[in-house]
């Protein structure tokens, strides 16, 4: 059995998998970030976790036959294929503080932090989710820069559920810098047994 989801720009909701199950998640029209976080199901005090995810894979890419794991060590995904080559794994979720810091428009600017907790129906004062399709250029000197995605339209990842879980997906909101070369635009999320 296979199910559909598209996700329109700057809006996110939650989608519940269970263990064995693939996860494709496709950039539509390419350049467009995805917030991607989960919980175990009934279980939401554990949860995904990207400084666990490079403590374990010793890396702070993800490639094929990687996991993602949860805050107790424990592999929630397995990346089986990946036609980008380039997640995120250092940023938070964007939220009103960070649209206000750099871009003084935080106010009612929409974000994933809240639309991820929203879909939850959770109130995480922070995530940390894998940014899919985001590249963060991490330089020599230790610095980093967001870049515009390498994605293009019909890019896509695809991860299989190693535990029954919750998922919070956001089509990122950030409009104003090269994070979604500069519009946002909807995703879709395939899962299929």
């Amino acid at each position: 059995m296979r199910q559909e989801y598209v996700i329109g720009a700057c809006s996110g909701r939650h989608l519940d998998v269970s263990a064995g199950q693939k996860i494709t998640i496709v950039d539509m029209e390419g350049g467009q970030v995805v917030d991607f976080f989960a919980e175990r199901l009934g279980h939401a005090n554990e949860f995904l976790s990207t400084g666990v995810t490079i403590d374990c894979n010793q890396s702070l890419r993800l490639s094929v036959g990687d996991s993602i794991y949860s805050n107790l060590y424990r592999p929630m995904f397995k990346v089986l294929y990946d036609d980008v080559g380039e997640h995120d794994l250092l940023h938070p979720c964007c939220r009103p503080e960070m649209y206000q810091f750099f871009y003084h428009n935080g106010e009612a600017h929409p974000n994933c932090l809240n639309n991820i907790n929203q879909s939850l129906g959770k109130e995480r004062p922070i995530i940390h989710p894998v940014n899919l399709f985001m590249y963060t250029k991490i330089h020599t000197d230790g610095s980093i820069s967001v870049e515009r995605p390498l994605s293009r339209a019909g890019s896509k990842i695809i991860l299989r559920a190693e535990m029954d879980m919750r998922l919070g997906v956001a089509a990122c909101s950030v409009s104003e810098s090269h994070c979604n070369s500069g519009r946002c635009t909807p995703i879709k999320i395939m899962i299929e047994d």
